[in-house]
């Protein structure tokens, strides 16, 4: 035998002897040590979770996503803490410094590539599931937002206290206002509103020291960092405070589809040039699947003066009068998807996951788009999509323009502002637990990322853009067997934060020198490199 041969299968056998003893009584002192120092040890110890409580599996399986990364055969958490009080966080993360056991941190968990639920170490998961709070202050048009709390129970209590306001966030009803403002945060209103972030005024965070800080106490940098910059590499964000925005009760809405014999590959293609550009009271998002295109349109205005817009701007898709539909604004995250709008409460707090694929295994990308891309790519893009069956693969696309454009790069951390088209994000899915299956559509994912990558510049000044909470391991991970170092990082770094990621480097260094915050795709510090 080689002797790198030896060496490998000595590496293996010490990983796997450290593993073990990492799994063993150390985790049973782990789990006193959080008992210890969250003050009511009755209380913590109700919040603790192991693989022999009949309760884990439930729990870890309530808020996945994406069960490609929660197969049998995946690594799970050694154990998970589901606190219900801030000291607990501290307790916990007090803990996971003294025994070195990696944490997770899961609000909604919808992270595309499982970093809030899954590792390859040796972990433990806090699930922030009972920060779900949400408090309105009418008065000041202004709402603390606990990080669990999903946005469809937000929209449904803003609608219920005022139909006039509104937060602009996501579309998606079952993620987490911690995952979504961490990454921006964008919605269907981007253009008129700006992301989610960008509202954000004030955060609770409990810091990699235990201390619980506010954004006066935490100073600028960190609140900066965490509205749109990895959020979970920083530290515990318990609740955000948000600005609520004032928007019209009603709503002229049409989701029209058209296929290939209808000029669908020469609409996308004006669609490009035209979502971007018009009045940012209407917003239309297109839809590309393996058969058909579809336009989304919502306007904050009456019918008449909707028609009257698309016959200015997009005459070429054809809407008429009878395509549109009157909706409330709470309505259009139950249109959008197709679902009876006179169920939009059932679909706001019901729980389930509206995915554009119905799969319970997926792969996604990302792309932002600033050049059109011309026809003869559409029709390559197309031709991949007729490789797949219908319900297995979606393209979706959000213009942004308008707000967007208004507000500097360097405000958060998401840099994606002017110049910035539309936001792509590309959706390979299947059902079957089959290793074959799964590949095939992770490999059609990348081919379609290479076939976009013809038409779409990367430059390393201007590399191509990338939307963190899509988060993509393709692009590039961190060393998981040693340290990190800035340019390590700065591969995968500088596609979702561009000229932002130095000043998160220097934010991390400050707040967390030691790096307990990490994960494969978490901002690194100085000190590490």
């Amino acid at each position: 035998m080689q002797k790198s041969a030896i060496f490998h299968l000595a590496f293996l056998l010490l990983f796997c002897i450290s593993w073990v003893a990492a799994s063993a009584k150390p985790i049973n002192q782990f789990i006193r040590c959080v008992v210890l120092y969250s003050g009511n040890s009755t209380a913590a110890s109700k919040v603790i979770f192991t693989p022999n409580n009949a309760s884990y599996t439930q729990i870890f399986n309530s808020r996945v996503q994406n069960f490609e990364y929660a197969l049998p055969n995946s690594r799970k958490p050694l154990v998970i803490i589901t606190p219900n009080h801030e000291s607990q966080v501290q307790a916990a993360i007090r803990c996971s410094k003294e025994f070195h056991l990696q944490m997770r941190i899961r609000s909604g968990g919808h992270d595309f590539s499982g970093a809030s639920f899954a590792s390859k170490s040796p972990f433990f998961m806090l699930d922030m599931s009972n920060f779900s709070s949400i408090s309105i202050d009418l008065k000041t048009r202004t709402a603390w937002l606990g990080v669990a709390a999903r946005l469809g129970e937000v929209y449904y209590t803003i609608y219920q206290a005022n139909n006039s306001l509104y937060f602009p966030g996501g579309s998606c009803p079952t993620v987490g206002v911690g995952g979504l403002v961490s990454g921006g945060g964008y919605g269907p209103f981007a253009r008129k509103y700006g992301l989610a972030a960008d509202n954000v005024i004030d955060a609770r965070v409990v810091d990699a020291n235990g201390r619980i800080l506010d954004r006066n106490s935490m100073g600028e940098d960190f609140f900066w960092a965490i509205r749109g910059g990895n959020g979970a590499s920083f530290g515990v964000v318990l609740s955000y405070k948000v600005n609520l925005v004032e928007i019209r009760p009603n709503f002229t809405a049409f989701n029209v589809s058209r296929t290939f014999e209808q000029n669908a590959i020469k609409l996308f293609h004006k669609w490009q040039y035209v979502a971007p550009r018009i009045p940012r009271d209407l917003s239309i998002s297109a839809r590309l699947f393996s058969g058909s295109a579809a336009f989304l349109a919502f306007f904050q205005g009456d019918v008449n003066t909707l028609l009257s817009l698309m016959k200015e701007y997009f005459p070429e898709v054809g809407v008429t009068k009878e395509d549109c539909d009157d909706i409330r604004w709470i309505d259009n995250y139950a249109y959008q998807y197709s679902f009876p709008i006179q169920s939009t409460r059932e679909f706001l707090l019901r729980g389930v996951n509206p995915n554009l694929s119905p799969n319970p295994y997926f792969k996604g990308r990302s792309e932002f788009v600033q050049k059109p891309i011309p026809e003869i790519g559409i029709r390559d893009i197309w031709s991949l999509f007729l490789q797949r069956n219908l319900t297995d693969s979606a393209m979706e696309c959000t213009p942004f323009g308008g707000k967007m454009d208004e507000i500097p790069v360097s405000k958060i951390p998401f840099p994606h502002r002017v110049g910035t088209s539309y936001l792509v994000v590309n959706i390979a899915s299947w059902n079957t637990t089959n290793s074959t299956v799964a590949q095939d559509s992770i490999n059609w994912s990348r081919k379609l990322y290479n076939v976009m990558g013809k038409y779409i510049p990367n430059t390393p000044n201007n590399p191509r853009g990338a939307y963190v909470n899509y988060r993509d391991f393709d692009l590039g991970t961190n060393n998981r067997h040693g340290h990190t170092s800035i340019e390590e990082a700065r591969v995968w770094g500088a596609h979702y934060f561009k000229s932002n990621f130095d000043r998160l480097v220097k934010v991390k260094t400050k707040v967390d020198p030691q790096n307990l915050f990490n994960f494969e795709q978490s901002i690194p510090p100085y000190s590490y490199s």
